[in-house]
C-alpha cells in the first residue's frame, strides 16, 4: 500500500503529459481524482495502523542495488512520526487542488507538478533508507521550483532561485553527513533503522550532527537561515504557499526527530544549548518580525517561522514528551498555517491587494470569511480547543524541567502572536469600513471546502486529540531508550492526559 501511495500521484502525472490538447477541466478533474484516491488511501492506512505495537508497520524492503556491499535497498515504512505527516500531505495536496480550481496560465504543467511534488514528499517521509529519503528531498525540489518561478508574483524568479540555493546548500551538508554514518558502519548500508542502532564516538557523532542539522535547519527553517521562506511565499501562488508552509517544512522537523534524535541522541543533547538558543530566537523574531508586516502573506509566513521555533525548542528538549509535542506542532502547524494561506488567497484574488492597511471593516460584505480567519487566528495563538493548543501545551510541559527559562520564553511569545493576530483581524475585518470594499462578494461555492475541513479538523484535533497523539506515542517510544530512558515515563503520561474518557 505504501508504493501505491507514493506512486500514485506519480502516475496521475504521467497521465496528465500523455494527454493531448488543452482541456483544461479534464486536468483538473485527472489531479482532483488522482490525489482523491491517494488522501482515501493514506485515510486507509492511519485508521488500519496498529496503536498497540511500536516500531514500522507496512513494511516494504527489496534489495535496490544487486552491488555487493552497496548496502542500498528500497525501503518504506510508517510509524507514528511519519503517519500523520502522510496524512497531512495528501490532504494538503488534495485541497491545493481544489484551492487552484481558477488556475488558468498553463494549467496541465501546474496540476502536474503538483502532484510529482506530493510524490516527493511522501516519499521523504515514508523512506527508510537513507540513499532512497536523500533521493525523495531532491526530487520535491525541482516541482516546488517551478510552480514558484512560472506561477508566482512579480519577483518569483528572485524568491525560486534563492529557495533553490538554499535548499541545496543545505542538501549537500546533510549528504556529508549521510555519508559519513554510511562509511562508519559495518557493514556499509544505508538502512536508517540499521544506523540508529549504530555505536559513534562522541567526536564523530558531535561532527555529523552537524552536517545532519544544517539541512534540517534550512527546511525547517531555523535562524537565521530562514530567509529564504518569506520570499518563497510571498511570491509564489496560493495552493504552492499552502505546501510550502504544510508540508514542505515539516521535512525538516521530522528530519531532526527521524535521524537526529533516533541516531544521534547523545549528540542531540551535547548540542542542545545551541538547538535550544537558536528555538527561542527563531520564536520570538519570528513573532516580533510578524507584528510589523503590512503584507497579509507576508506576516503568516514570519508567524511559521515563530512556530517552527516551538519544534526545536522541543527536540532540544529531549524528553518523551516534548518529543511528542514538537511530532504533534508539526501536523497541527500543517493544519492551522494551510488554512491561514487559503484565506489570504481567497482574500486576494477578491480584493487584489494583501496590504493590511488598505482594509477595514470588511466583515460587513464578507461575514463569513471573516468567521473563518478569526477562527484560523484564534487556532493560530493557541487558543483552547484547537490543535494548536494541544501541541504547544505539550511542547512546553515537556520543556519546562530541562530548560526552565528558556521555556518561559517561549511562552511569553504566546503574548506577541495573539497581539499580532487580532491587530491584523482588528484592522481588516473590523473598525470603520473602508467604502472601497463595498464592492467585494463573500466566500462561496469550492473555495468554502478547503476551508472547512481544515477548521472542523483543527477542532476535531481540539476536541480530541488522542486521535493523533496515540498514533505519534508509538513513533516516540522507540526514541525514549537510544536518548531519553530517564523520562520514559513521561511517555505514558502524555498519552493518557490527552485521552478524553
Amino acid at each position: 500500500m505504501l508504493s501505491v501511495i507514493v506512486f500514485l500521484p506519480l502516475l496521475g502525472a504521467v497521465v496528465m503529459a500523455l494527454t493531448p490538447g488543452s482541456r483544461v477541466t479534464l486536468f483538473r478533474w485527472i489531479a482532483a481524482i488522482f490525489s482523491g484516491i491517494d488522501l482515501a488511501l493514506s485515510l486507509v492506512l492511519f485508521f488500519s495502523f496498529n496503536h498497540a505495537a511500536s516500531g514500522l508497520q507496512f513494511v516494504e524492503r527489496v534489495n535496490w542495488v544487486a552491488l555487493p556491499n552497496v548496502g542500498v535497498s528500497y525501503f518504506l515504512g510508517v510509524d507514528g512520526l511519519n503517519l500523520p505527516l502522510v496524512v497531512l500531505t495528501t490532504l494538503l495536496t488534495f485541497l491545493a487542488v481544489l484551492a487552484s480550481w481558477q488556475i488558468e496560465l498553463r494549467t496541465k504543467e501546474y496540476f502536474l507538478l503538483l502532484l510529482v511534488l506530493e510524490t516527493g514528499v511522501i516519499g521523504v517521509f515514508t523512506a527508510m533508507d537513507f540513499f532512497l529519503f536523500f533521493l525523495f528531498w531532491e526530487v520535491e525540489l525541482i516541482p516546488m521550483y517551478l510552480l514558484i518561478g512560472i506561477w508566482g508574483g512579480p519577483r518569483r524568479e528572485y524568491a525560486a532561485i534563492k529557495f533553490v540555493v538554499y535548499t541545496l546548500a543545505g542538501s549537500a551538508l546533510m549528504l556529508v553527513g549521510i555519508l559519513a554514518l554510511y562509511f562508519n558502519a559495518t557493514p556499509h548500508t544505508f538502512d536508517m533503522v540499521a544506523l540508529a542502532h549504530q555505536q559513534y564516538t562522541p567526536a564523530f557523532a558531535s561532527l555529523v550532527f552537524l552536517f545532519l542539522f544544517a539541512g534540517f535547519a534550512v527546511k525547517l527553517p531555523v535562524f537565521p537561515f530562514h530567509t529564504w521562506l518569506p520570499d518563497a511565499h510571498v511570491q509564489a501562488p496560493t495552493a504552492v504557499s499552502v505546501l510550502l508552509a504544510g508540508v514542505l517544512l515539516k521535512m525538516g522537523g521530522y528530519g531532526m526527530l527521524r535521524v537526529l534524535v533516533g541516531m544521534l541522541p547523545d549528540a542531540t543533547r551535547e548540542w542542545g544549548w545551541l538547538l535550544v538558543i537558536l528555538a527561542i530566537i527563531g520564536v520570538l523574531y519570528g513573532a516580533c518580525v510578524s507584528m510589523v508586516q503590512t503584507d497579509l502573506k507576508s506576516m503568516v509566513a514570519y508567524s511559521s517561522v515563530s512556530h517552527m521555533g516551538y519544534v526545536l525548542l522541543g527536540v532540544a528538549s529531549l524528553t518523551a514528551i516534548s518529543l511528542n509535542g514538537a511530532a504533534m506542532q508539526l501536523f497541527s502547524h500543517g493544519l492551522i498555517t494551510g488554512m491561514l494561506f487559503l484565506l489570504v488567497g481567497v482574500l486576494y484574488e477578491k480584493a487584489h491587494t494583501r496590504q493590511i492597511p488598505e482594509f477595514g471593516g470588511i466583515a460587513k460584505r464578507m461575514p463569513w470569511l471573516a468567521v473563518l480567519f478569526v477562527m484560523g487566528g484564534l487556532a493560530s495563538l493557541g487558543l483552547p480547543g484547537m490543535s494548536g493548543f494541544v501541541a504547544e501545551f505539550t511542547v512546553f510541559i515537556g520543556s519546562y524541567p530541562a530548560w526552565p527559562v528558556y521555556t518561559i520564553l517561549a511562552c511569553a511569545a504566546i503574548v506577541i502572536t495573539a497581539g499580532y493576530l487580532l491587530w491584523m483581524l482588528q484592522r481588516i475585518f473590523f473598525g470603520d469600513f473602508n467604502p472601497r470594499w463595498d464592492h467585494l462578494p463573500d466566500i462561496h461555492g469550492v473555495e468554502v471546502v478547503p476551508l472547512v475541513t481544515l477548521m472542523a479538523l483543527i477542532i476535531v484535533v481540539g476536541v480530541y486529540p488522542s486521535i493523533v497523539t496515540d498514533v505519534i506515542n508509538n513513533g516516540v517510544a522507540p526514541l525514549v531508550p537510544h536518548g531519553v530512558a530517564a523520562q520514559a515515563s513521561g511517555l505514558a503520561s502524555v498519552a493518557g492526559f490527552w485521552r478524553m474518557p
